[in-house]
């Protein structure tokens, strides 16, 4: 249930002054009139009463079942001793048996204390209307209805006193009841708005962080393949500068190119990321790359002095995911780069492309030195990219000597996990 405000606390007390002048208002008028007759109480108590009934509204959400049971008792003893005043102690009892319904956090207690008060009206309602209907007839007193008859107009005002207040307890217990219900039903949903608020700031925050995975993904395989490239061809190019010009030369251009390739891929990723509105994951974003590519690769390490032989077994499909085709082909280029950097001067590759009716399988091997290295952003980088293609990932020295790199993933659209 929510706290209770100090506007609400303010409320109370506007109510409670209210229903006081209202209240003294309608002492006044009712001693005057002789509501009671010549039975009637005082004035001076009259408006005791009043101020009386005032203070447990002022306080009637702080302490609900206590404001109920004073003002029933109150308004109990003001029409038992008849005085004069019972339109303010109608509307306090009203008020007050709805509060306890309202805002009352123990329901039990809510139940108890409304029952208990609701029962009890009426139990002493019934007495009077007993004691009434007992009295002996005085022929010298007219009264207001005659008794007379088998549905007399005394009898039908003893029935429309209990329907009245019937429709009114009855009422004060239901709107009570359905206030409380509407309150509660407004916390859960302000909690509910809360926790979606927190998730979205969560969901957010780790958004963020996926790009930065997806985009330091990008830039190092893009940055670390190329530069390995350039700094193994430059050792080249230094090895034959004094003895073969034209080879130093053939290197030199090739370095270039590597260069230019690289520029071009940063520039490309840049783009795709500063573009206005562009959300697109950089994995995904468009590029030249594809498995038509590996190819390339594979050319391009046997240039750089890691003898490599490319090989397609199945019937290539036509047009994989885009997902699946780049990830592929960085994780070959990774694979690949790992092999000239740590398999040693006489290691040789083998890269194998196999298509199969639901699944694409990628292997690298090399001949190299078979101890593993420690493994580090580029081993962590291809399987990050298994994972987003929905596939698996081997990595790790053979048992014949050498290093295996090996992915399978689905080829089918529905089966690639895109996160």
């Amino acid at each position: 249930m929510a706290r209770l405000t100090r506007s609400q606390r303010r409320n109370d007390l506007v109510l409670a002054a209210a229903l006081l002048l209202g209240g003294l208002m309608s002492a006044v008028l009712s001693s005057i009139s002789g509501l009671y007759g010549d039975k009637q109480g005082s004035l001076a108590i009259a408006l005791g009463y009043v101020a009386f009934l005032a203070v447990p509204i002022a306080f009637r959400r702080r302490w609900p079942s206590v404001a109920a049971v004073l003002v029933s008792l109150a308004y109990f003893m003001a029409v038992t001793f008849r005085i004069p005043e019972v339109y303010a102690g109608n509307i306090a009892m009203f008020i007050a048996l709805y509060t306890v319904g309202a805002w009352e956090t123990n329901r039990r207690r809510a139940t108890i204390v409304r029952v208990a008060i609701v029962i009890g009206m009426f139990a002493w309602l019934f007495i009077v209307m007993f004691q009434e209907a007992t009295q002996p007839i005085d022929p010298s007193v007219e009264g207001p209805f005659s008794r007379a008859g088998a549905f007399s107009p005394f009898v039908a005002y003893q029935l429309l006193s209990l329907a009245l207040n019937a429709l009114y307890f009855g009422g004060a217990y239901y709107f009570g009841n359905r206030s409380y219900q509407q309150m509660r039903e407004r916390a859960e949903l302000e909690q509910r708005t809360a926790e979606l608020e927190s998730e979205r700031e969560v969901t957010a925050a780790q958004a963020v962080a996926l790009d930065r995975v997806r985009i330091a993904r990008e830039l190092h395989d893009v940055v670390a393949h190329h530069v390995s490239l350039m700094g193994v061809q430059a050792g080249v190019a230094r090895a034959v500068l004094a003895k073969d010009s034209e080879k130093a030369r053939e290197v030199l251009a090739g370095i270039e190119d590597s260069a230019r390739t690289s520029l071009h891929e940063l520039r490309q990723l840049l783009e795709t990321l500063r573009a206005p509105g562009n959300d697109s994951d950089p994995d995904t974003a468009p590029t030249t790359h594809g498995l038509t590519s590996i190819a390339a690769l594979v050319d391009e390490a046997s240039a750089a002095g890691l003898p490599a032989t490319f090989t397609v077994i199945g019937e290539p499909m036509q047009d994989p995911p885009p997902l699946v085709q780049v990830n592929l082909y960085r994780i070959a280029q990774e694979a690949l780069t790992n092999a000239r950097r740590h398999a040693g001067p006489h290691a040789t590759a083998d890269v194998r492309l196999r298509f199969d009716p639901d699944a694409i399988e990628l292997e690298v091997a090399n001949t190299g030195r078979s101890g593993s290295t420690t493994p580090g952003l580029g081993q962590l980088g291809m399987r990050e990219r298994a994972a987003v293609s929905g596939g698996t990932i081997e990595i790790g020295p053979r048992s014949r000597g050498g290093y295996l790199v090996r992915v399978r993933v689905p080829a089918a659209e529905s089966e690639v996990a895109h996160v």
